[in-house]
């Protein structure tokens, strides 16, 4: 067989295995989550609920305030099991007491810090509360619509 025919054989086989390809996937990937549910209704909905959520987010206020425990400042006894934790793994890097008691002291620092977080709604009307609010709930349910099946 001429090297032009081969060629041009195994180019028409590669191709159709392209174009099969190409069909499965197209009639896969359909919409928003590969369903019927359409991309137009996703992108809006996903528009709305970011700026339903951004606007809602600048209205919230964060304040810290003192950590305590039991009424004392309780920062330097959760610090406690971190660096023991630390100090064991230094000595023993495969000590299975030292990580344990690593991770638990970040997980207590972490929960420690979020605990003492205060979190307000700034004031605000009606209107803009109700405008946040249905951006933020319309958002999300036209995403969670465009994701179903039709």
């Amino acid at each position: 067989m001429p090297f032009k025919e081969r060629e041009k054989q195994d180019y028409e086989s590669y191709s159709s295995v392209f174009n099969e390809q190409m069909e499965s996937i197209e009639k896969k990937a359909r919409g928003a989550g590969g369903t019927s549910g359409g991309i137009g209704t996703f992108l809006a909905g996903l528009a709305m609920a970011v700026a339903g959520g951004y606007l809602f987010l600048t209205n919230v206020n964060v304040y810290t305030s003192h950590w305590t425990l039991w009424g004392y400042n309780g920062f330097g006894m959760s610090l406690f099991p971190l660096l023991i934790g630390i100090g064991m793994l230094f000595f023993n890097g495969k000590s299975k007491i030292g990580w344990l008691l690593t991770l638990a002291g970040i997980i207590i620092i972490f929960v420690g810090v979020i605990a003492s977080l205060n979190v307000y709604f700034g004031s605000t009307n009606l209107f803009n509360t109700l405008v946040m609010l249905i951006l933020l709930v319309g958002g999300i349910g036209l995403v969670a619509r465009s994701l179903k099946e039709k």
